[in-house]
């Protein structure tokens, strides 16, 4: 592994420290930035995005994408983590040290509010990070793209019905604009122009050029 690589957790660390920084040095600059959104995603943070999972995503191969089901196995585990065991999992955590634990210290009417965010956290699953974490193991791009897909497609259904189960709601609104901007600015749009890179850097340099394309976009 790179230096950058090995180290990933030291740059995070300094890159929320410099970005808690820089929010109470120029607030008004980062209050535009927040403000820039379309029903409620914001457009900077969707391009950043872009620009991390770019690499993982011009790896992608669509013609090989029918041999990810010889993998079952794993996108099956996967799927069962995700929604079998995560959001239960976090809640129980979330009642344990936010409900019990650290509840003296924590503000009374606040507390209900933290453990909420934590289950809807955690049925959630992260796009961004999985192409990212997968790029940096050197994952394969196609049964990464399916499980991607794959998980969006539930989330979409059993989102709502997990987290109302574990919120004790009867029915929870879902912001379906939200929902669907999310996929197409995180998935759809990065997979498109992705796929049009590949397909150009193909026609011009083949495989070398395209190997040497994403060593550099992962470096």
């Amino acid at each position: 592994m790179s230096i950058f690589e090995r180290y990933l957790t030291v740059w995070v660390a300094l890159c929320i420290v410099v970005g808690v920084t820089l929010g109470h040095i120029l607030p008004g600059v980062f209050q535009t930035i927040g403000e820039a959104e379309i029903a409620k995603v914001n457009i900077p943070v969707a391009i950043l995005i872009w620009l991390m999972i770019v690499p993982m995503l011009v790896k992608i191969d669509f013609a090989a994408l029918g041999q990810v089901g010889q993998h079952w196995r794993g996108i099956g585990v996967t799927l069962f983590i995700n929604w079998a065991v995560k959001p239960f999992s976090m809640a129980a955590l979330g009642l344990f040290f936010i409900g019990y634990l650290f509840r003296p210290y924590l503000i009374a009417d606040q507390i209900d509010s933290y453990i909420a965010g934590l289950i809807i956290l955690a049925a959630a699953p992260c796009t961004a990070m999985v192409f990212v974490w997968s790029n940096l193991c050197n994952g394969e791009p196609n049964f990464t793209l399916s499980q991607v897909a794959l998980n969006d497609l539930i989330m979409v259904f059993a989102f709502a019905p997990i987290v109302g189960l574990l919120l004790g709601l009867s029915a929870i609104i879902v912001p379906w604009d939200t929902l669907v901007l999310s996929v197409g600015l995180y998935i759809v749009v990065p997979v498109i122009f992705s796929q049009l890179i590949r397909k150009r850097i193909l026609h011009s340099g083949g495989e070398p050029a395209l190997r040497a394309l994403s060593s550099c976009l992962a470096s």
